[in-house]
């Protein structure tokens, strides 16, 4: 019964996804016929406007965005970028944002994006930054209703294990940063190598806006687990892909709960934005490209996530503090921060991170304690949000100059 309901909520909320998307396409069509130009009204333009804003809305929920980073200027020259995956796994792609240029030694960049809802797209700003001085690698996570129930399950220890498996693929001169949500296993995964196979350490981790330790500066994200059940947040948020993808009958936390969740946070600003986008439509000052559709062609594109790897995350790593207590196995064998000696680390934070509170990262310093202080770094930005820390004017003006001082002085000549 419970998986007859799972099912039929899922699909009802692609239906209900449908049809609004159906609603305002026709809005929009039928408001904007001519013959409602012949009166000086300016209702039928704002229905019209309605209906734009709404099958954007409605539309971007099931569309993947596209890098869309064709060319880079680097060395003083423009260059042609191409997208290429170089290494899949049923979950997730690792993509080389490949330049076209002149064979050169620059530091070869793993960047660990999250798997939290949203694309890896999300950091299509820091991937552009990086790609002049850098070659760069992507985690390009796979929404879950895509993936067959054959591929089996993933949760945070198989999501640790590809980390480890990624290391290993790009070799030991491998600088690697970690965005939010997977820093904590990026940690893990390190250790377990510092431990079990020092041939494939990264050169270098740079650990940015995570939850190491969630209790160590409670947001409302990440104080989430101390305030559900996990049965009850099972029950609530979990369901099962609907006939219409081919990941039908795995079990997810949907994309669009996430969303609703998002915006939940901070309703009246999102209110607001569409109430003024409608208003820009309807006056003809709106574009494809403005402000407004670009955060929300991004903001509104959400994944599924596996269902083992949400409640897992909620259970072990903000519930548990397996991570914050040096308590986390892999395989039942334990893993040791510890063991990490020889791997300078960076953490940075944002001082007004209403996510991943400033002291949540930076809790990956005490948990080092076979690492020297030598090769221990810390930066705060005092005035910079989750966001603004890997995607921002703070990281373009402050963090990513002082990040690359890291990666440069931990590169091999």
């Amino acid at each position: 019964m419970a998986n007859a309901y799972t099912y039929a909520a899922y699909d009802m909320t692609e239906s209900m996804r449908l049809t609004n998307q159906w609603l305002g396409a026709t809005a929009k069509a039928f408001w904007s016929s001519p013959a409602f130009g012949m009166t000086a009204n300016p209702f039928p333009a704002t229905l019209a406007a309605w209906g734009e804003v709404a099958e954007r809305t409605y539309k971007r929920l099931s569309v993947r965005p596209d890098w869309g980073i064709t060319s880079v200027v680097s060395d003083g020259k423009d260059h042609l970028v191409s997208i290429e995956p170089v290494h899949t796994k049923p979950f997730c792609r690792l993509i080389n944002f490949k330049v076209h240029r002149k064979a050169a030694d620059r530091p070869k960049v793993l960047l660990i994006a999250p798997m939290s809802g949203h694309y890896a797209t999300l950091l299509r700003n820091t991937v552009n930054s990086l790609l002049p001085d850098c070659d760069v690698y992507v985690t390009d996570w796979r929404n879950a209703r895509n993936v067959p129930v054959s591929a089996g399950n993933f949760d945070i220890e198989d999501f640790t294990q590809y980390l480890i498996e990624f290391f290993r693929f790009l070799g030991p001169k491998t600088q690697v940063m970690a965005v939010c949500q997977p820093v904590p296993l990026a940690l893990a995964a390190t250790a377990w190598l510092a431990e079990h196979e020092k041939e494939s350490l990264p050169a270098s981790l740079t650990l940015i806006g995570g939850p190491v330790d969630p209790d160590a500066n409670p947001t409302d994200v990440t104080d989430f687990g101390n305030r559900v059940m996990m049965g009850q947040l099972e029950h609530s948020v979990i369901q099962s892909v609907g006939v219409n993808f081919a990941g039908v009958g795995r079990r997810v936390y949907p994309g669009s709960l996430q969303l609703t969740s998002f915006i939940m946070m901070n309703l009246d600003k999102h209110f607001s934005a569409f109430a003024n986008q409608i208003v820009r439509v309807a006056r003809g000052e709106a574009s494809d490209y403005d402000r407004h559709n670009t955060f929300y062609d991004e903001y509104l594109a959400v994944m599924d996530m596996p269902a083992e790897f949400y409640l897992s995350t909620v259970e072990r790593i903000f519930k548990g503090r397996e991570i914050a207590t040096n308590s986390f196995k892999l395989e039942g064998k334990p893993v040791d921060i510890g063991k990490i000696k020889t791997v300078p680390v960076k953490i940075v934070e944002g001082g007004r991170d209403d996510i991943s509170g400033p002291g949540q990262c930076a809790a990956a310093l005490k948990l080092l304690t076979g690492l020297p202080e030598s090769k221990k770094a810390h930066h705060i930005e005092p005035d910079a949000g989750h966001y603004g820390i890997f995607s921002g004017r703070a990281w373009h003006e402050n963090i990513r100059p002082v990040v690359m001082d890291f990666i440069a002085k931990h590169t091999e000549g």
